[in-house]
């Protein structure tokens, strides 16, 4: 140990270990040495070559090599390498019989190896024992007939030989197994290099019925088409399609059979054929018919026929659209108007009745309003395309049983109807569709429609009737009470129409009660009873003081005033500003002033408008406080307020603008003087 400069031992520092646990990865020696020999850590030197020069030698040397294969075979007989690197080696000696006799008992051990059977039959190959060849691939494919590689092996062999009849047999003895499609094409193709067309096509007749699939059929077709048989191919083409039916049709054996077509000049034919595919294909499986069609129509076909495409093409997409969502009504018009240009009834009411079998899942109306116009749209065209009076009748019918009426109505639909019964002469029929129509699901427009029928009949007794069932349902609708006192004074009952005013405004709820006195006002002025239009607008003034009322009023006494006695007028005005000063509405009190000053203006003299102009109001700006909802102070704001003259509370801060405008008016002077004496001095 070493020692320190004071003598004391020094003591060697030890690592401190800070985590004792197990690695989560553990490597093992077998990994160790697996990994070793994947780097070729370990380079073992190739065997030294030996050269035998006598024969016992040689058969020392092959004892030895059997012994070392035999051993091999004997520790594990299923490894199919040792049977085959001894049966190699065997006939590398030229040892051919030794070789057999291990390939046969390879395959004692395992009789289903593919590996085996290929490299003994090559090994005889090889060694061109042509019969022991034969004999092999025989008994394989007699063993392994699914085995594909030993029946292309075989005829190739027998091919390469030139026994064409041999390859023939064998080629038969495999179809009958009815392999895979590849196997047909060989055998095609082996009677093709030696032109035996009659050959192939009968063996294409037996492929297409053991393989019916759309390409093999095409194959066939475009066969006899390179070999100039165009009427079979031709033929082929349409048992294709009669094989398949309309079930199992498929696009691209029509688009062939049209392109072979159209190869040959036919247009005719192939316009055929492609209106057959729009026809009897699935729409979404249409797309690439439409556009060869289009492109054939082009080239060949005139104005009409290329026409005609683009509505099909348009079809199919509208097609696609509600058939991915049956809820877009407005896909639903498009698609029918485009239908109902092209002429076909049968398929236009098809699609109607498609259409309206899409019911709104909810109970909203705002969800039914373009439901409803396809009811509509397919009853006006049974009634002026179609021209079948029961189908529309029907078609109206079924709409009015689809929707729930306890939740809401459309009241188009119960008036389209009505007047539909009135085109056919049904009166009775027609007003039985509105009391209907009224009696479960009463509405404004139903009424209006049903009194405007009435009134186009001139049945004025039942728009009576029908002015006091409505009057029953919505007493508050002053549209309805003017609309009744109208009907009354065009029949010159002025006493009727006067009590009908009478209920009106002694209703306890109005909607527009403004609109309702006005009429009723201008209805006395119209008969001249300016008596009782006073007598309204006192009766009116005592429900509101509203300022408009009271200019009206007044406009209405300086219409009536004679010799210009104008006293009634100022009077209105006088009682007006005194209830509007008693209601404290200080800006609807100066409008009103305000009236009352431009009246004196065109008709008053200097003392009348000075009596005006004492009671006019002071604009003053003033600022008060802003608070939020919750109480908290937000600022000041500035405001105009008015101060009149009558006010008692008004009277010192109308003294104090006065002193503060005099002051202001003396200021002036002074300033103008100051102000050039300013700019000489600078």
């Amino acid at each position: 140990m070493e020692t320190t400069s004071d003598g004391k031992m020094k003591m060697p520092k030890v690592a401190k270990v800070k985590n004792k646990m197990p690695a989560p990865v553990q490597i093992t020696a077998e990994q160790l040495l697996r990994e070793a020999k994947e780097r070729e850590l370990e380079l073992v030197p190739p065997p030294p070559k030996q050269k035998i020069s006598d024969p016992d030698e040689l058969a020392s040397y092959r004892m030895r090599k059997r012994k070392a294969f035999e051993d091999n075979i004997r520790k594990n007989r299923a490894v199919m390498t040792n049977w085959i690197k001894y049966a190699q080696w065997e006939e590398s000696q030229k040892e051919l019989q030794r070789a057999r006799s291990v390939w046969e008992r390879a395959m004692d051990v395992d009789h289903r190896n593919i590996t085996v059977w290929l490299k003994y039959a090559e090994m005889e190959m090889r060694c061109r024992q042509i019969n022991h060849a034969r004999n092999v691939w025989d008994r394989a494919i007699t063993i392994l007939p699914r085995a594909n590689q030993f029946w292309y092996k075989y005829t190739y062999m027998e091919e390469m030989l030139g026994n064409i009849a041999g390859a023939r047999q064998v080629f038969e003895r495999w179809m009958e197994w009815e392999p895979e499609e590849q196997a047909w094409h060989s055998y095609i193709n082996f009677e093709l290099r030696y032109k035996e067309l009659n050959r192939a096509r009968t063996i294409y007749e037996r492929f297409v019925i053991v393989h019916p699939e759309v390409k093999n059929w095409i194959k066939y077709a475009k066969f006899e088409e390179k070999n100039s048989y165009i009427n079979s191919s031709r033929r082929i083409y349409e048992r294709a399609v009669e094989f398949f039916g309309d079930d199992n049709m498929d696009e691209k054996l029509l688009l062939a059979f049209a392109k072979f077509e159209e190869g040959q000049k036919e247009h005719d034919r192939a316009r055929v054929i492609y209106k057959y595919a729009l026809d009897h294909l699935p729409k979404e499986s249409c797309e690439q018919t439409y556009k060869q069609y289009t492109i054939h129509e082009k080239r060949f076909g005139s104005r009409a026929a290329i026409e005609d495409v683009i509505v099909s093409k348009r079809r199919f997409q509208y097609e696609e659209e509600v058939n991915s969502n049956p809820m877009n009504y407005d896909a639903w018009f498009d698609y029918l108007r485009l239908l109902e240009s092209d002429g076909d009834q049968e398929q236009v009411e098809e699609t109607y009745e498609r259409a309206i079998s899409n019911i709104p899942p909810s109970q909203e109306k705002r969800h039914w309003r373009r439901y409803i116009y396809l009811w509509i749209n397919y009853a006006v065209y049974e009634e002026l395309e179609a021209r079948n009076v029961e189908q529309t009748r029907d078609v109206y019918k079924a709409c009015l049983e689809v929707v729930p009426h306890k939740r809401f109505t459309f009241a188009k639909v119960w008036l389209l109807l009505a007047q539909f019964e009135i085109r056919q002469k049904n009166l009775t029929k027609a007003r039985k569709v509105l009391g209907t129509a009224i009696g479960k699901c009463p509405k404004n427009k139903l009424f209006r429609g049903y009194i405007e029928l009435e009134l186009q009949l001139r049945e004025f007794d039942r728009c009576r009737i029908l002015y006091e069932k409505f009057l029953e349902f919505a007493p508050e609708n002053c549209t309805t009470w003017m609309k009744y006192a109208e009907l009354e004074i065009i029949l010159g009952d002025t006493d009727r129409a006067r009590s009908i005013f009478e209920l009106a405004v002694n209703q306890p709820k109005l909607d527009m009660p403004e609109v309702l006195w006005k009429a009723y006002i201008d209805f006395e002025i119209e008969q001249e009873e300016y008596d009782k239009t006073r007598s309204l607008y006192r009766y009116l003034l005592e429900r509101t003081h509203h300022v408009k009322v009271w200019i009206s009023f007044a406009q209405f006494e300086k219409s009536i005033a004679e010799d210009n006695n104008f006293e009634q007028i100022r009077k209105v005005f006088q009682e007006g500003n005194q209830a509007l000063k008693e209601a404290q509405v200080k800006e609807e009190r100066l409008m009103l002033l305000e009236t009352w000053q431009m009246f004196e203006r065109e008709n008053g003299d200097e003392t009348s408008q000075q009596r005006v102009v004492k009671l006019m109001p002071q604009k003053v700006k003033k600022r008060r406080k802003i608070q939020t909802d919750d109480g908290t102070d937000a600022g000041w704001e500035e405001y105009f307020d008015y101060i009149f003259p009558d006010e008692e509370a008004a009277k010192p801060n109308l003294k104090l603008l006065a002193l503060a405008k005099k002051w202001k008016q003396k200021q002036e002077p002074e300033e103008d003087i100051a102000d050039p004496s300013e700019n000489d001095n600078s």
